[in-house]
């Protein structure tokens, strides 16, 4: 059976693969491939600058061309990596052999061809280019997802920042808030999410077999290697990484770093379940209407459904995303003593991770774009719910020193069907100032937001 979007595996290349592209180029073996060349290169151009008679600086053009095979990498060059690697059976390796190969008919680039991969362990390599891929997987298409989404959000806080809603606590009703206001408190809380995921420091290590330059040393004892190494990791790209320099590790980068930053994609990841599922019960409630589509259809047998399926859609997909996330924070930074393998399969899958985040986002956002607030359901909800305003009662009536205010507006609405007429009694009834009576006979369900709009309007 050939490879198809029909008989993959996987949904991300299979029936979802379209809405996956910018990530593809970035998280795939491809791009895994692609970030080793880079690294390959950095290294050896930086090994040419370091003053070692042996390996003189390259010249303008040897540099040119080296360069050259890291921006025009193709999908024929990965192949022909993966080709090398069916004799090598080892994938850095075969790396190694597809640069050298670049050298043929090239004197100056084929003298100095043992350079390459120089005093490195595969690891060296491997941790720098998935430090290269997450970066890029994060400011491509990570942050850009979720701040399309907060911008959405935004804009339908300031846009219903005035619309009141009815809340619910417990399921129950209670103190209205207006439906800007809630979109309001996502935007807060996906902010700080999205600050932490971008306030993570991508790490890199180059120091050998067990992290002491033991290799490099033997060659040039004299000369200072964690100076260099940390210079080719620090140097903004092309000629260097533009990574943060990891001074102390195992043969493999402690994947802390990565921890860190799975932990914070899936934080931000749970507040958007939060989000996906308050959408599903505020169009279950009427709250909201999703605009129709030519030609889509919500059930086999009933005609009338409009179904909210982005928000399922996003709701599972996050959840899927979140469980491979978790599963990289707590796996990754275990190696048993100087280096073990269970980190190298783990690691291919961090592309699914963000795939499915990454998908949640898009249908969620088109989630989204398709609503349409129902301002009469809204204010029914409203109008059907007097006894929410037991609580500014009640309140009124302690500020006055009223006894038993609390008690006395249980006893009147607890459990019951309350209407206007039965609290405009109970209003006129209390011994308060006349102004204070009046203020409370003008308040509505809806009228009683308190700051939701100011609120909603300065997100």
């Amino acid at each position: 059976m050939s490879l198809s979007t029909i008989t993959a595996l996987s949904p991300l290349d299979g029936r979802y693969a379209p809405k996956l592209a910018a990530l593809r180029p970035i998280m795939s073996e491809h791009g895994y491939m692609h970030r080793r060349v880079q690294v390959e290169v950095a290294w050896f151009i930086a090994l040419s600058d370091a003053g070692f008679a042996e390996f003189k600086p390259l010249t303008t053009g040897a540099r040119a061309y080296l360069l050259g095979l890291v921006k025009n990498f193709s999908e024929a060059d990965a192949a022909a990596i993966k080709e090398i690697e069916k004799t090598t059976n080892h994938d850095v390796k075969a790396v190694e052999y597809w640069i050298k190969s670049k050298f043929e008919a090239r004197p100056e680039l084929e003298k100095a061809s043992e350079f390459v991969h120089f005093a490195c362990t595969s690891e060296d390599i491997n941790n720098t280019s998935h430090a290269l891929q997450l970066r890029s997987g994060r400011d491509q298409v990570v942050l850009p997802g979720l701040d399309r989404i907060v911008l959405k959000l935004r804009e339908m806080a300031h846009a219903f920042a005035d619309v009141p809603m009815l809340s619910r606590t417990h399921g129950q009703t209670a103190s209205p808030t207006t439906v800007g206001k809630e979109m309001a408190n996502v935007v807060m809380r996906l902010q700080a999410a999205c600050e932490k995921i971008a306030a993570v420091k991508i790490m890199g290590k180059m120091n050998g077999a067990v992290g002491n330059y033991n290799a490099h040393l033997s060659a040039w004892p004299e000369f200072d290697w964690e100076a260099f190494s940390k210079k080719v990791i620090e140097t903004p790209e092309p000629l260097g990484l533009g990574l943060t320099f990891q001074p102390y590790s195992i043969q493999i980068e402690p994947h802390d770093y990565m921890a860190e930053l799975f932990d914070a994609v899936a934080r931000a990841n749970t507040i958007l379940i939060d989000l996906s599922r308050d959408i599903w019960g505020y169009v279950s409630l009427g709250y909201f209407k999703q605009r129709l589509k030519a030609g889509e259809i919500g059930s086999s047998t009933m005609p009338h459904k409009v179904n909210p399926i982005d928000f399922e859609n996003a709701e599972g997909n996050l959840g899927l995303a979140n469980a491979l996330l978790k599963h990289l924070s707590e796996k990754l930074p275990i190696s048993r003593w100087q280096r073990d393998l269970t980190d190298s399969t783990v690691l291919r899958n961090m592309g699914v991770a963000l795939g499915y985040a990454a998908l949640a986002y898009t249908s969620l956002l088109t989630g989204l774009n398709k609503l349409e607030i129902n301002e009469e359901a809204l204010a029914e909800d409203l109008d059907a719910a007097w006894e929410v305003l037991a609580e500014p009662i009640q309140t009124v009536m302690r500020r006055f020193g009223v006894q038993g205010a609390y008690e006395k507006l249980k006893e009147v609405t607890r459990g019951k069907t309350v209407t206007a007429e039965a609290l405009h009694g109970l209003i006129n009834s209390l011994e308060i100032p006349q102004a204070e009576k009046d203020r409370l006979l003008a308040m509505t369900p809806g009228s009683y937001v308190g700051k939701a709009a100011e609120l909603a309007r300065r997100v």
